[in-house]
């Protein structure tokens, strides 16, 4: 049976499902009903093979303990090979049940208390919290705009704040999360020589890598085998194919020192292994979900190219650039001349729609938005409507 999830026009209701988007708005102190355009999950429906495995599982009634081991191997390694030209070894990966619980225990098993780990705001949240909530000390070597509102990485302060606080790790964001940017082979080699010369581990987060709409995503390990010995690459199907509530990743770790280290990081946290339906899912997924995948990235550039001339023609003292990649729009308010509070305050409670503020990630980031872009285009175009209108009238 062919792909049945292709239509991306069709709105889908999340409301009395949990959803943390939609269904938890009292837990984050903002009114009820508002459209979400914040968290990063997509609004539609996930391929009809990953429904048609949670079938399968379900009709079969036994959810016992699981361990997918070589036919889940070969459809993860299969997709790395195919969209990324990444040629991973099965000792490799090591599962676990998110991204960022990965990048939590990268910096408990590779830093100690105290140590320091850098990161490049604005970027996404959970980075810094899991540097301070494991008690290390938060460098931040911030990203630089350009005259044209495009990101750059300013590589002289990246080098000097390793030095000064003898940083140890490196969380890598890339594609970045938020600015969309995808940075270039010849950015990520200057960055990998950076952290080879004074020996920083690099723990890239490649979690957006099959959304590039400019340029090409380049796998941080591939660069150079030092790179490669040098790196935890995290990777997961959750943005790729909407299966986040599934909590399935996969991380790769060449370096078999570096390896067990962190598996024995997982261990020591009660982690065996992921649940069953996730692997399952993440199997028929990266097996037979190219066509949905390739009909949802031209739906989303198509939402990209509308909320970006909506937004610099329609709406006063805001404007953006279009993303490079991911399916998230940085969109920029400091024209305005509001504090944070002001912007979410208007947004929220005159549009009727919720953003991410800017602050979350990192005083880089005031002044800002984060927009989810991944949703039916009538729903974008309803609320850049009521952005503009409630903007036209604060602004009056």
């Amino acid at each position: 049976m062919g792909e049945r999830n292709k239509d991306f026009d069709v709105f889908v209701e999340r409301h009395g499902t949990g959803s943390i988007k939609y269904d938890n708005a009292a837990l984050f102190g903002v009114p009820d009903g508002l459209m979400g355009f914040w968290v990063a999950d997509m609004d539609f429906r996930a391929p009809s093979c990953a429904q048609d495995a949670l079938r399968k599982i379900a009709d079969h009634g036994v959810f016992g303990y699981t361990n997918e081991t070589d036919a889940y191997f070969d459809a993860v390694a299969g997709w790395m090979s195919e969209r990324h030209h990444y040629e991973v070894a099965p000792e490799s990966l090591v599962k676990t049940p998110g991204v960022v619980f990965a990048l939590a225990q990268c910096v408990r098993a590779f830093t100690k208390i105290g140590e320091a780990v850098v990161v490049q705001q604005p970027v996404y949240p959970p980075f810094a919290a899991v540097v301070r909530n494991n008690r290390r000390e938060l460098v931040s070597s911030d990203l630089r705009q350009d005259e044209q509102g495009v990101y750059h990485i300013d590589f002289e302060d990246f080098e000097r704040k390793v030095v000064e606080k003898n940083v140890k790790l490196f969380i890598l964001c890339s594609p970045h999360n938020p600015v969309g940017r995808v940075w270039t082979r010849d950015e990520l080699t200057r960055l990998g020589e950076i952290c080879v010369r004074h020996g920083v581990l690099v723990v890239s987060d490649e979690i957006h890598h099959d959304f590039v709409f400019k340029g090409v995503h380049t796998v941080f390990e591939t660069i150079k085998p030092e790179f490669a010995e040098n790196c935890v690459t995290c990777t997961a199907p959750s943005k790729t194919f909407n299966l986040a509530g599934l909590q399935t990743s996969n991380i790769f770790i060449r370096n078999k020192k570096l390896r067990d280290v962190f598996r024995d990081e997982v261990e020591a946290c009660g982690v065996d292994g992921l649940n069953q339906a996730g692997q399952a899912v993440a199997r028929a997924v990266y097996t037979n979900g190219g066509e949905w995948y390739e009909a949802m990235l031209k739906y989303v550039e198509g939402n990209f190219e509308l909320a970006v001339d909506f937004i610099n023609t329609e709406i006063p003292c805001v404007s953006t650039v279009k993303s490079e990649g991911t399916y998230l729009l940085w969109v920029d308010f400091r024209a305005t001349g509001w504090d944070d509070d002001k912007i979410d305050r208007v947004l929220r409670e005159d549009a009727g729609v919720w953003l991410n503020s800017g602050n979350v990630f990192g005083p880089a980031g005031r002044g800002f938005q984060r927009m989810n872009l991944a949703c039916s285009r009538d729903y974008l175009r309803r609320g850049l409507e009521k952005m503009r209108d409630a903007l036209t009238k604060a602004l009056s």
